[in-house]
C-alpha cells in the first residue's frame, strides 16, 4: 500500500508528534508498505529517506506553547506537488486542526483521508475561534484517531464525530536492548532519572528537585532546557548530585534509562500520553509518575487493574520524598515492577500499534467511492489501551 503521511510540526525540533509520525513510517515500511513522510525541515536537518521536505518553519503561539509551522502560498503549491507525485492509497495527517501542512493537505486531498488527533488542551483556542470553519472542512477526513481519551474528548468536544483511540508508540526491541547496555555512572547513592523539557513548568522539575533534596540519591537529567539555569535553581543538598546529559539520540536515552534505578515523571498535566512512562516501561526501569490520566492510562492494565508503576499526587513533594525512599529501599518491589512493567508495555510496541492504525487504513479505503487493491495484511482487532 502507499501511504502519505504528513506532518506538521518542524523535524527541525524534537516532539513528541515528530517521533510518532517517523517512528509509524519506520513501522510501516517494516512491514512492506511504501511510505513517504512530508514535513517541515530545513535543508541542514538530518532527516530520513522517505521524508520529503516541506522547507523551513516559522515558531508561533498555537495553543499555549510555540510551535514551529509551515503555511502559506508557497507551502500549498509544495503539498499540491508532493500529493500528485505521491498518488498515495491513503492520505495520513496528524493534527489538521492546526494551521501548517495538514491542512493544507486537506484542502487538496482527494480520496481516503485519515487523521489522528494529539492535542490534549481541554480547551482548545484554536478549535473554539476556527469551529465553524473547520467542521465542514472536516467531512473530507474518512476516519479518525486519538492518542488518547483526552484526545478523543477534545476531538469530540469541540468538532463533533468520534476517533477510534490507538495510543502511541514505542519500538520496545530497540529501547530494551539499548537499556541492556546502560551509561556508565558514578559509584554511591541510587540514580533517580528525568526525561523530557526540564525547564518546562509542567513537566514538574520544581517538584522533584524539593522531593529529592531530603534523599541520598543522584539525579540524571535528560532532555532539551538551560542547564545553567537548572543549577541556578538547585536546592543546596543537590548541587553536587545532579548530572545534565541534554537532548541525546535516541540510543543514548535509552542507555541512560538503563542507569537509571527509577524514572521520575512529575509531571503535573496537559499531556495527551504518558510516552515517557512507556519507555521507562520499555527499558525495564521502576517507574514513579504522577497520578494524571494520562500516565495512569499507560501504567494499568485493564484487565486486571494492577499498576506497573508508583502513582503519586502531582502537587505534594513529600509524598514524592517518602514514594521514592520506599522504592528506592525495596528491590523486590522493583522487580515487581519491572516485570509486571514490561507486560504492559507490549500494548505501546509499533507492531501492535502498526497493525493497528493499517486497520484504519483498510476501513478508510473501502469507505472511499475509487477503492484501491485489499491490504496483504490480515485485519486485526484494535488494541485496547
Amino acid at each position: 500500500m502507499r501511504v502519505g503521511i504528513v506532518c506538521p510540526y518542524s523535524l527541525d525540533v524534537a516532539g513528541g508528534v515528530q517521533a510518532h509520525v517517523l517512528d509509524l513510517a519506520r513501522a510501516l515500511t517494516g512491514l512492506g508498505h511504501d511510505v513517504d513522510v512530508l514535513a517541515p525541515a530545513s535543508e541542514s536537518t538530518p532527516v530520513p529517506g522517505f521524508v520529503t521536505r516541506a522547507g523551513r518553519a516559522v515558531a508561533i503561539p498555537y495553543n499555549g506553547s510555540v510551535a514551529r509551522l509551515t503555511f502559506g502560498p508557497v507551502s500549498l503549491h509544495r503539498v499540491r506537488r508532493w500529493l500528485q507525485a505521491g498518488d498515495f492509497d491513503v492520505l495520513h495527517l496528524h493534527e489538521p486542526t492546526a494551521p501548517s501542512l495538514s491542512m493544507l493537505a486537506l484542502v487538496l486531498a482527494e480520496g481516503p483521508v485519515v487523521a489522528t488527533f494529539h492535542t490534549s488542551t481541554p480547551r482548545s483556542r484554536t478549535m473554539l475561534t476556527f469551529q465553524p470553519l473547520l467542521r465542514p472542512m472536516l467531512e473530507r477526513v474518512t476516519a479518525r484517531i486519538a492518542v488518547s481519551p483526552l484526545a478523543r474528548q477534545v476531538y469530540v468536544e469541540h468538532l463533533g464525530g468520534d476517533a477510534v483511540e490507538i495510543p502511541n508508540g514505542v519500538d520496545v526491541p530497540a529501547i530494551a536492548a539499548a537499556a541492556a547496555d546502560p551509561l556508565p555512572r558514578p559509584p554511591g547513592p541510587p540514580t533517580v532519572g528525568f526525561l523530557g523539557r526540564f525547564d518546562e513548568p509542567r513537566k514538574g522539575m520544581p517538584l522533584l528537585l524539593e522531593a529529592l533534596a531530603p534523599l541520598d540519591v543522584r539525579l540524571l537529567v535528560v532532555g532539551r532546557g538551560d542547564a545553567d539555569d537548572l543549577r541556578r535553581r538547585l536546592p543546596a543538598a543537590l548541587v553536587d548530585r545532579v548530572d545534565v546529559l541534554g537532548a541525546v539520540d535516541d540510543r543514548t536515552r535509552s542507555r541512560a534509562l538503563g542507569t537509571m534505578d527509577v524514572l521520575a515523571a512529575p509531571n503535573t498535566g496537559g499531556e495527551s500520553f504518558g510516552i515517557v512512562v512507556a519507555e521507562g516501561l520499555a527499558a525495564g526501569t521502576p517507574v514513579v509518575a504522577s497520578d494524571i490520566e494520562a500516565f495512569r492510562r499507560v501504567l494499568t492494565e485493564p484487565a486486571t487493574g494492577r499498576t506497573a508503576g508508583l502513582l503519586l499526587p502531582p502537587d505534594d513533594p513529600a509524598a514524592w520524598t517518602a514514594g521514592l525512599a520506599g522504592l528506592l529501599a525495596a528491590p523486590d518491589r522493583r522487580a515487581e515492577l519491572v516485570r509486571l512493567g514490561r507486560a504492559r508495555v507490549r500494548a505501546f510496541d509499533w507492531s501492535t500499534v502498526a497493525a493497528a492504525v493499517l486497520r484504519v487504513y483498510e476501513v478508510a479505503v473501502a469507505a472511499d467511492p475509487r477503492g484501491v487493491a485489499a491490504l496483504d495484511e490480515p485485519a486485526v482487532t484494535l488494541p485496547e489501551p
